[in-house]
């Protein structure tokens, strides 16, 4: 079951793999997202000495938080892969150009997971191209369901 999505993220990237991932999260931040008060579309990856990173992803806190805790809304967050994913990932944003970005927040097994996709950035005509493509799909179905 999908929390929030990055439909941004689709627009501005071509995403040529997908990873899931855990996130370390406090419990204020679990509260708030399984009340659905998150938001990605701001959001990316960063590695910073092995390890990656969620910047930029806002998580408004309940008003019923905790009194005793001073919530932080786009605090960085770890991210949970294992070692191997951690290091291909690496390997291919450092050689090949790719930047990692978030794409989906989900729930798997009672868990919250983020989606990250390794993508590289569209250019202003990639992404034209990309909204004729998408205009030309929606007008073949209204004109096959209006046969």
């Amino acid at each position: 079951m999908s929390i929030a999505q990055n439909k941004k993220a689709f627009h501005d990237y071509f995403i040529e793999e997908k990873v899931e991932a855990g996130i370390v999260l406090d419990g204020w931040e679990v509260k708030s997202i399984r009340a659905g008060r998150t938001q990605l579309k701001e959001a990316y990856v960063i590695i910073r000495g092995g390890e990656l990173y969620l910047i930029g992803c806002h998580i408004s806190p309940l008003p019923t938080a905790s009194t005793h805790i001073n919530p932080d809304p786009v605090r960085t967050r770890k991210l949970l892969l294992h070692a191997e994913e951690i290091s291909k990932l690496i390997g291919k944003v450092e050689r090949a150009g790719f930047t990692l970005v978030p794409l989906d927040m989900h729930f798997v097994r009672g868990r919250i997971k983020l989606e990250i996709g390794l993508a590289k950035g569209k250019k202003q005509h990639d992404k034209r191209d990309a909204e004729k493509e998408k205009d030309w799909q929606r007008e073949k179905q209204r004109l096959m369901r209006n046969k």
